[in-house]
């Protein structure tokens, strides 16, 4: 004999009725039948809605969630932001307030702390996709925009912060020019990125070109197209840029050999390479061949 799963409800005005699988199984006389015994035992209307209220009472005596509006006003995180700043917030904080609401039996700094453990930190966050973002229970199509909107208005204000430099004096300068303006989007990235930075004579940036992407390992760069490109704009020198998803900076065989080739189809052309830098996981990963003696 199948075993028929259905159960009974009680809906907020007494009113009895079925759900499950089980009731496709059950003909209308075998409905009528269980309604009948269960009319012999039902208890009147006002004794369910007591006994319903008495019900909900125990849960909410059981339930220690609290949403952030009723938190003490002390450690709401907008409150915390407007008497203290910004910085003093937790990463949790600031992402309840970009995600501004939770779910139910969850606050919004909840649903915060939920996503980072997930991903396990910001940057990976920011390499998540929309829908491996509202994957996570809570965060829908929605939350997911507002997070990558965030994120990359982050990115774009280290941009500005880097076109706003007048010069690249120095390997510091580049390399703080490069952390700026390109590394953001390098940073923790699981495909290698090829890009060329292009300055005048007086070594300052021009423009700043991706010319390629490729694999986990490796990238195909064309050395008549970095000419081309140089040309184009009038460069008088130009800065390569490349990161290895490993994490690991030290340049292979294959940079090494690539870089020279660049320099020496650029000298012809009157085209200086001032330096070549591979980016890590962060700001403080990096090589510069200039500093390596790679280029002189």
């Amino acid at each position: 004999m199948l075993k028929r799963e259905y159960c009974l409800f009680f809906s907020k005005k007494g009113k009895i009725f079925f759900k499950g699988e089980g009731l496709k199984d059950l003909n209308k006389e075998e409905k009528d039948s269980l309604f009948q015994k269960l009319s012999k035992l039902i208890i009147t209307k006002e004794d369910f809605l007591n006994l319903r209220k008495k019900i909900i009472a125990k849960i909410k005596e059981n339930n220690n969630f609290l949403p952030i509006k009723n938190w003490v006003k002390e450690e709401r995180p907008r409150e915390l932001l407007i008497r203290k700043g910004e910085k003093f917030l937790s990463l949790a904080k600031l992402l309840a307030i970009i995600l501004r609401t939770g779910r139910k039996g969850e606050s919004a700094e909840d649903l915060a702390k939920k996503l980072l453990n997930h991903f396990g930190s910001l940057s990976a966050i920011d390499n998540a996709t929309i829908n491996e973002l509202s994957e996570i229970p809570g965060i829908g199509l929605a939350k997911a925009c507002s997070l990558k909107a965030a994120l990359e208005l982050g990115k774009r204000l280290l941009e500005e912060k880097a076109e706003g430099r007048k010069k690249l004096k120095s390997p510091q300068d580049v390399i703080d020019y490069v952390s700026e303006k390109i590394g953001p989007y390098l940073f923790n990235s699981k495909k290698e990125f090829f890009s060329v930075i292009f300055l005048d004579i007086k070594n300052k940036v021009i423009d700043t070109l991706e010319l390629s992407k490729g694999s986990n390992n490796a990238s195909i760069v064309d050395i008549k197209e970095i000419i081309s490109e140089a040309a184009k704009r009038l460069a008088s020198s130009i800065i390569l840029v490349h990161n290895h998803p490993s994490g690991e900076t030290e340049p292979s065989k294959e940079d090494i050999s690539l870089t020279k080739k660049i320099i020496q189809a650029c000298s012809i052309c009157g085209i200086k390479v001032l330096d070549h830098i591979i980016i890590g996981k962060d700001k403080e990963s990096y090589t510069s061949f200039l500093k390596l003696g790679i280029i002189g």
